[in-house]
């Protein structure tokens, strides 16, 4: 079978491409033709909760506005979290909480999702079901530990080397891939994730917000829309639209952000520790990028402009905090190695050579012998290698047998070797056990798929998209197997959702209508008359 024709497989091929050719649509920045209706939600919050009616409120800025005049921002110096930057640039983006300030927690969640779609619709982002079963695993384990209120939580996963990480107010939590290549422990990655999250739970955001109120009204909209700048252009696009006053006025906001930064070490080794996990490892992950970023290439951003500054000082303090706690023996996390062992592929110049760096790990220094294993079936299936794989996959299974990045890399090596329907039986046996396994479930429906049973697979998407309705692998999955299963109308409502989690609306529009033409009965019809008015609502609050 076919690379491109195995979505198990398609976050770790079109590497040149913002993003694969879904639907026969090349998804890439913004949708042509959007709507230009103004709409003054934004606006009329901020008025609001400042005290001020509007009976004409201020003319609404929109995203690709506020992208122009970045230069007007005074908080500036927040939204350099480089979502997009260059590889040499290593910082930690902070946007934050305002749970606390200028919206309340409603308004506040609205609003990351808002901004949400205008990110997903500018960035490349890791489609990989298994990652994000296991990021989000570990991220709400170290959610519950942690002082948040609200946590309606939402991850996404940056296809970029860049180590980087960031919370955007209303629960949006960011993972560069490149995170998990400079992490060379759970702990490591989980002190990242803990940081983010203590930005969150207190209020930095909202702090940075009310401080700049009285200098910049609309500070709020320009540091959502500048982090869609930075994730699009780098950072020397926005440096370079900032004056000397700008600067200075950058430079005083870094100086508060660095009490911040105090705040939020504190309070995420804290719940570090709470979730049972090593504290020494927040100095260990900081000194590797401090060291990382003094060798890091000339166009780095200036240290005074970083929204996280690494110092010694910073480093010592953490080292020092740590050392409060008794150092003990842990058991290493398995899931954490293997996905990293699948971000190294990914980000791998070509399988072959991929699979040469897992052979010397296992004869050499690793983190892992296991995982490099695992990384060496992924590398010779993906460059066809099958009988190799197989092999090599069989001596992970003999030593664990129910290990579920196993049983699907086998199931994908089943199917390649035109054996869909055994593949199909061991992930349904598994499913039996681990009911609601994401990666599972995507996996067998992909099977299934392949097996030539696609109204089977789209009962099992659709059941899916009851639990995870803001997943937008699943729904591109979902119109897959929908059309191959002679549903139509069911493929456009597919298409449509995936489209509108992507910040697309004017292609989720259109499929919507192709649904209503097709709808046969009412029910059908107010289903889909319902989300074209959601449509028309999330446009609104998409055009900052």
């Amino acid at each position: 079978m076919e690379r491109e024709n195995n979505p198990q497989m398609r976050w770790r091929q079109n590497r040149s491409q913002r993003r694969p050719c879904r639907h026969g649509v090349l998804v890439r920045g913004v949708a042509h033709g959007a709507r230009k209706q103004p709409a003054n939600a934004l606006a009329a919050a901020v008025a609001t909760r400042r005290g001020t009616t509007y009976s004409n409120p201020v003319p609404c800025i929109r995203v690709p506005a506020l992208i122009r005049i970045a230069g007007q921002w005074s908080l500036a110096a927040l939204l350099f979290v480089a979502a997009s930057a260059p590889a040499d640039e290593i910082n930690l983006p902070n946007l934050g909480n305002s749970s606390a300030g200028l919206f309340s927690a409603e308004q506040e969640y609205r609003l990351g999702r808002a901004w949400l779609r205008v990110f997903r619709s500018r960035v490349t982002t890791l489609d990989d079901p298994q990652l994000q079963t296991y990021l989000e695993d570990l991220l709400y384990k170290l959610a519950s530990h942690s002082e948040l209120q609200d946590r309606r939580l939402e991850l996404v996963v940056v296809d970029n080397p860049v180590l980087n990480a960031f919370a955007v107010p209303g629960g949006v939590i960011g993972v560069h891939s490149g995170l998990l290549l400079y992490a060379q422990s759970e702990a490591e990655l989980a002190t990242v994730l803990t940081h983010e999250l203590a930005h969150l739970s207190q209020n930095h955001f909202s702090r940075g917000v009310e401080r700049q109120q009285q200098q910049q009204p609309w500070t709020l909209a320009g540091m959502l829309a500048g982090l869609v700048l930075i994730a699009t252009s780098g950072s020397s696009a926005g440096l370079a639209a900032l004056s000397a006053t700008q600067a200075a006025a950058l430079e005083s906001q870094l100086r508060f952000s660095r009490a911040n930064e105090q705040e939020a070490d504190r309070v995420g080794m804290r719940n570090l520790v709470a979730a049972g996990m090593d504290p020494h490892a927040a100095p260990a992950m900081f000194e590797r990028m401090l060291a990382a970023s003094r060798y890091a290439g000339r166009n780095r951003v200036p240290e005074y402009l970083r929204t996280h500054p690494l110092s010694e000082s910073r480093v010592s303090d953490t080292r020092n905090r740590a050392r409060q706690y008794p150092k003990t023996v842990r058991l290493e996390s398995l899931p954490f190695h293997l996905m990293r062992s699948r971000v190294q592929l990914h980000h791998a110049e070509n399988p072959q050579r991929a699979a040469a760096g897992f052979r010397d790990k296992l004869v050499g220094d690793s983190l892992s012998r296991e995982a490099a294993l695992y990384g060496l079936v992924l590398a010779l299936q993906e460059s066809g290698q099958q009988d190799e794989a197989r092999r090599e996959v069989q001596r992970l299974l003999d030593f664990r047998p129910r290990q579920i990045e196993y049983l699907i890399a086998s199931a994908e090596i089943d199917v390649q070797a035109g054996r869909s329907e055994v593949a199909v039986q061991t992930l349904a046996a598994e499913l039996q056990l681990r009911p609601d396994n994401h990666a599972l479930t995507m996996a067998y429906a992909w099977a299934l798929q392949q097996d030539n049973q696609a109204h089977v697979a789209e009962q099992v998407l659709l059941q899916q998209s009851r639990l995870r309705p803001h997943d937008s692998a699943l729904w591109y999955l979902l119109a897959e197997v929908s059309g191959l299963a002679g549903n139509i109308a069911g493929l456009h409502r597919a298409r449509a959702e995936y489209f509108i989690l992507n910040g697309k609306l004017d292609q989720a529009e259109t499929q919507l209508h192709l649904a209503l033409k097709l709808s046969r009965d009412y029910r059908g019809s107010a289903l889909v008359n319902q989300r074209l008015k959601d449509v028309e609502e999330l446009r609104g609050q998409m055009e900052l």
